[in-house]
């Protein structure tokens, strides 16, 4: 993951400024200076000239030691595609300790790796009484983040068979960087594809906001309308047109926040081609072709093609 800081310029007053807050810190506490910083938590930081490369490659690493996955077999994407998964499905693990174990690892490990949300996020809902399958599944996603690596709003509509709750996703960039993503499981059935992908936009609308807000305090607003992409005609529809209609009149009034922000010139709602909706990488499994071509788009490099 390259985090492109070209436009964040440290001046001599702005060292000043460090250095006379770090002077009157040292008076209350006990503060030592360090350096750069290389490993935080599982993180590895790596300081480059066009940025800050920033990865899990040992952690990874340590997992799949200390899991003991096969590493001779690697696979291309986190799980294959269309690939569903119950509750009820295969045997009850005897001991589910080492599942959630391995579960709350990956989970740790979405932090620099976007392209496995979904995945984790998939077998993350079986921590209650992981089965079988659902191990293996996880150990899958494992193998593939071993494999070598080159490097916006979709939902999956009633995509769980047992409730038929639907899988959201966003992804916003920057500077063709991934800088915000989400896979998440809705808290409820939705009726139609229309309302799921409504519901989806509304949420990334706020996370959009909360972005642009982050991007004023650091002193590098953002001035135009932020585009945001979906595949669904209708969705775009009921979020470009104030009008409210008879199929939709039962959505959440907390969901319609993404129109006001449409009609207020902050968010500029577009439609893009499924097939190119990088946003699909979070919200389902996909064949390998897609999975590759989406996961290169998300921004993720290899530290290695440096």
């Amino acid at each position: 993951m390259l985090l492109y800081v070209d436009d964040m310029i440290i001046t001599g007053n702005d060292e000043m400024e460090v250095d006379k807050l770090r002077d009157e810190l040292a008076i209350r506490f006990d503060i030592k200076k360090l350096g750069e910083l290389h490993h935080f938590l599982g993180l590895e930081v790596t300081n480059l000239a066009s940025g800050i490369f920033l990865s899990q490659e040992i952690y990874a690493k340590k997992l799949v030691e200390r899991i003991g996955v096969n590493q001779s077999k690697r696979c291309s994407t986190p799980l294959e595609a269309n690939k569903k998964l119950r509750r009820e499905e295969g045997s009850l693990l005897a001991n589910p300790q080492p599942y959630r174990a391995l579960v709350g690892s990956l989970l740790y490990l979405t932090i620099t790796r976007p392209d496995i949300s979904f995945s984790v996020g998939l077998v993350s809902r079986f921590m209650q009484s992981p089965k079988k399958p659902h191990l293996e599944a996880a150990k899958k996603i494992l193998k593939y983040v071993t494999s070598s690596l080159v490097g916006f709003t979709d939902a999956d509509f009633g995509g769980d068979l047992d409730d038929r709750r639907s899988t959201l996703g966003y992804v916003f960039l920057s500077g063709g960087t991934s800088i915000s993503w989400c896979s998440k499981k809705q808290n409820s059935v939705s009726l139609s594809t229309t309302e799921v992908e409504y519901k989806t936009a509304a949420l990334a609308a706020q996370e959009c906001i909360w972005l642009q807000r982050l991007a004023n305090d650091l002193h590098l607003p953002i001035i135009k309308p932020t585009t945001l992409f979906g595949d669904n005609q209708s969705a775009l529809k009921l979020t470009n047109n104030p009008v409210f209609h008879a199929r939709t009149k039962h959505i959440e009034i907390e969901h319609h926040f993404i129109r006001e922000k449409v009609l207020d010139n902050t968010i500029d709602a577009l439609e893009v081609r499924s097939e190119e909706n990088i946003a699909d990488i979070f919200a389902k499994s996909l064949s390998k072709t897609s999975f590759e071509f989406l996961r290169a788009k998300l921004g993720l490099i290899s530290k290695k093609s440096l």
